[in-house]
């Protein structure tokens, strides 16, 4: 088991409990993640491969923008500086605790992590694929590897399904089918299957997550838009903008009514960073204020800034303006995360991360950031 850090310094960095969960960790897929999947779609499934031109280990998912290959050596980056991301790499050489939950287990003990909410990475890259169908059985066949990944140790290594949600009444099963799995919460991909995720005909689903206990998650780069390149200046600031659709998902929840009419439904923002809250919030106020009048919208009864900070949660890694950020907005919904194993991850340093976010904190905030919020959200007990 971890051994905690003690009070007092290290590194000169106080650190007040030494306990950790990441709110957002990643499996790195292989070929056999989606080696099970409906033999319906079994010629065409994504694929784990070896192409030196393309970048070494890629994974290949057909009838998408990135059909040619998505290289792993830049989504897998754990254990490589950023001066090497991009170089071709073999599978061989990425890092193992990817796709092993033993040697995931390892990692936590290494940084001193008592747990991780695990999420996939090919398939935040599947949630934008056009045929819902190839897309559900994906996310079927990512489901049931996702359990062996998990099993060495379910209570640290907390994975969440994909729930695809072609329908209301299919997306309920999955529900049932996720909290009956022990699951303890889902994900879902940013583009909705009709509508938008605030029409009244996902009521019923809303509704049913209350009812189990299931968080729902939205993650950056599973909304259309997300994986394209950036149209004005430089292709790097399309780094920029990946956390811009998260920010629509959750101004749409909000004044499309669905807190209004689901006070206990549980959002979580994941890997959008945190520091942006604030101006967010007011930003909506005043839209609210200003504009709700002559646009006759009359859908929320309170100002938007009360629904963000009782029912969306937002993860972040090393976003040290969280420091300043703090005092507005409910530190009780704000979650740490490592992100491993990819390139924007805490890795190899989230020891050192968290001591100096700690830092920068007071003892209380930092008990909730580290530790406390992610394991009240998803009901974990682990020390």
């Amino acid at each position: 088991m971890l051994e905690h850090a003690s009070d007092g310094d290290r590194g000169g960095r106080r650190d007040p409990t030494g306990r950790r969960i990441s709110a957002d960790s990643h499996v790195g897929e292989v070929d056999a993640t989606y080696a099970e999947i409906d033999p319906k779609y079994r010629d065409v499934r994504p694929r784990a491969v070896y192409k030196p031109e393309r970048g070494g280990a890629i994974f290949t998912i057909p009838n998408l923008p990135l059909a040619e290959g998505v290289p792993m050596g830049l989504v897998c980056t754990a254990g490589r500086p950023p001066e090497r991301f991009g170089e071709p790499v073999r599978w061989e050489d990425l890092h193992p605790a990817c796709w092993d939950g033993q040697e995931r287990l390892k990692i936590l003990d290494e940084e001193r992590v008592a747990a991780e909410i695990v999420y996939p990475s090919m398939g935040m890259v599947l949630c934008n694929h056009p045929d819902i169908d190839y897309r559900g059985a994906c996310f079927d066949a990512y489901n049931r590897w996702l359990e062996g990944f998990c099993d060495p140790d379910r209570e640290r290594l907390v994975g969440l399904p994909q729930v695809n949600l072609r329908t209301v009444e299919e997306g309920i099963a999955e529900l049932v089918r996720a909290k009956e799995g022990g699951w303890k919460g889902v994900m879902l991909s940013g583009n909705a299957a009709f509508e938008d995720y605030d029409h009244p005909d996902y009521d019923p689903f809303w509704e049913a997550c209350v009812d189990l206990g299931l968080p729902v998650s939205f993650h950056i780069l599973t909304t259309r838009g997300d994986l394209g390149d950036h149209q004005r200046g430089h292709k790097i600031i399309q780094h920029l903008i990946t956390i811009r659709g998260n920010q629509d998902l959750m101004a749409m929840l909000i004044f499309g009514g669905v807190f209004e009419r689901h006070p206990k439904l549980r959002v979580v923002c994941v890997e959008a960073d945190a520091g942006w809250v604030p101006h967010f919030k007011y930003r909506m106020d005043h839209t609210f204020e200003r504009h709700r009048h002559w646009q006759g919208y009359g859908t929320i009864t309170r100002p938007p800034s009360h629904y963000f900070d009782e029912n969306v949660y937002v993860t972040f890694q090393d976003d040290y303006s969280v420091e300043l950020a703090l005092p507005g907005m409910n530190a009780e919904r704000v979650l740490w995360a490592t992100d491993f194993p990819h390139s924007d991850g805490t890795y190899p340093r989230s020891d050192e991360v968290c001591r100096e976010l700690a830092s920068r904190m007071s003892d209380d905030d930092a008990r909730r950031i580290l530790y406390d919020n992610t394991a009240l959200l998803y009901g974990l007990t682990v020390d």
